[in-house]
């Protein structure tokens, strides 16, 4: 069980005031009741049915459905919420009085559990290359996996604040899209003459391509300096294109190290083309990120060298960034091991936290939030990026 700490209560109010605006001050008034309340206010909110299934790692527990507007409330999204809950739902779920709200559920405990990937901590239930899937996640079990959870029931309780706090202005958020590419393959020109041969005979056998037995060996003999417009893997500029007509920043991830002969990248991120491609991207105004090969994942050593790789590269180059963010290669992620990883080599926020076999929420939020370590139970430096959807998932 991880207990919650005053460093877990000290990251929920981190949390609050992000998505908030307000510093709230959190604190225990028995082992199962959590009062929040607000400098120079009488006024509270006591949760009084805080559950303990929250701070374990396991999904083997019921969902229920709770509705919004019996009670009053506007729904987000649809007027039933997912109540991950082993208990069953108290109605009234939420009360008010004189001295502020009592909140009949743990909204601040699944918010910890969900952001915090409990259930996936130590699982064993993992896919062919190490990782958590979907299909074994309480979302998707139970149905809400493409629903942002914890950002309806956030705002629900924003909803209660506003009642027993009027004056209370509270932040305002603006939409806004995360675009990001793994430079997986980024030419031709890097494949073996091996590779080569196969594809040029698939293509002609499939497509008919005559053009492929000149333009395929051309583009492995002449690509030195920088990539060509006629190779099929250079789709750069297009997806800057795309990116920018849309008042889009896109950030490339580069991978700078090599754990799996088949699966990690054929090329050197020192390679000349390689770093013209990072020069144009970042000319273009936009990011530059890092891809970690496939074995890193939990060698927190493996992580922080290839990003000190990928730095010593951007440096010589004079790619100036503010910040470094990056995603795992094949998405894969041991919690909080890789977290840590991440955080350790000075990296400011990780966008792995999606899931391969099926796009939704992982951590149950849309939002970027600051990270915080389980086991440790300590808020780290770094910020987590949720990825919603791959393009790779949809196909």
């Amino acid at each position: 069980m991880y207990k919650l700490t005053t460093n877990t209560l000290i990251w929920l109010q981190t949390l609050l005031n992000e998505r908030y605006g307000h510093l709230f001050h959190l604190y225990y008034l028995n082992s199962s009741t959590l009062v929040l309340c607000l400098p120079n206010s009488e006024q509270s909110i006591i949760f009084d049915n805080l559950q303990s299934i929250f701070y374990c790692s396991q999904s083997d527990f019921a969902c229920q459905q709770w509705r919004p507007s019996a009670e009053n409330f506007t729904a987000p999204i649809d007027d039933l919420i997912p109540a991950p809950s082993a208990t069953k739902l108290m109605n009234p779920l939420i009360e008010f009085n004189e001295k502020g709200a009592t909140i009949h559920y743990d909204i601040l405990g699944l918010t910890y559990w969900m952001l915090n990937r409990l259930e996936e901590i130590e699982s064993h239930d993992l896919d062919n290359h190490q990782r958590f899937p979907a299909t074994k996640s309480h979302a998707f079990r139970h149905g809400y996996l493409e629903r942002p959870v914890i950002d309806e029931w956030l705002i629900i309780f924003a909803q209660v604040i506003q009642r027993v706090w009027p004056q209370l202005v509270l932040k305002q958020h603006t939409f806004s899209i995360k675009v990001s590419n793994d430079v997986d393959r980024p030419s031709y020109a890097f494949t073996s003459w091996l590779s080569i041969g196969r594809i040029m005979v698939n293509e002609l056998i499939k497509d008919y391509k005559i053009r492929t037995l000149v333009t395929t060996p051309y583009l492995k003999l002449t690509t030195r300096k920088q990539l060509h417009s006629i190779d099929p893997y250079n789709t750069f500029d297009w997806l800057m294109d795309v990116s920018e007509a849309n008042n889009l920043q896109s950030a490339f991830y580069f991978i700078c190290g090599r754990t799996d002969a088949r699966r990690d990248a054929n090329y050197e991120p020192e390679y000349t083309v390689i770093r013209q491609l990072m020069r144009r991207i970042h000319n273009r105004g936009h990011e530059i990120g890092l891809h970690p090969s496939y074995g890193t994942y939990q060698h927190p050593v493996l992580i922080k060298s290839e990003a000190e790789r990928l730095k010593k590269i951007c440096t010589e180059e004079n790619i100036a960034q503010s910040f470094w963010g990056g995603r795992m290669h094949y998405l894969r992620w041991r919690h909080p091991t890789t977290l840590q990883a991440w955080n350790d080599a000075g990296m400011d926020y990780d966008s792995t936290l999606g899931y391969a076999d099926s796009p939704g929420f992982r951590c149950g939020t849309c939002f970027e939030y600051p990270a915080f370590n389980p086991i440790t139970q300590q808020q780290l430096a770094i910020r987590i990026r949720p990825l919603i959807v791959m393009e790779g998932t949809m196909y």
